[in-house]
């Protein structure tokens, strides 16, 4: 896959970043959210140094990708389950009239 630089800013810094051609969107949107993310938790009274922060969003984000991960795998499975009952559904409509009045 073919890769381009981009520049990004966190927290006003500027890092140059490989990534995929056609992803440049996501990742500066990623990087726009991580510096938002980052700001909001440099302003906590709780946090005291940058790697608090960065640790701290870290562990965030991760909670959120993990809860997220678990509500997709629920409405998959939720969504199997719906699948066959209309399965069943409809090969039970398009039974022949004799096997219902068996």
């Amino acid at each position: 896959m073919t890769q381009r630089t981009v520049e990004i800013n966190v927290t006003d810094r500027k890092l140059k970043v490989a990534c995929p051609i056609g992803q440049e969107t996501a990742l500066l949107s990623a990087a726009a959210e991580l510096s938002d993310r980052l700001a909001k938790a440099n302003s906590s009274k709780s946090i005291a140094t940058p790697e608090q922060a960065m640790l701290m969003t870290a562990l965030n984000l991760a909670n959120e990708l993990l809860t997220t991960k678990q509500q997709l795998i629920a409405e998959q499975e939720e969504n199997k389950e719906k699948i066959a009952l209309l399965q069943s559904t409809i090969e039970q409509a398009l039974s022949p009239k004799a096997n219902k009045q068996a």
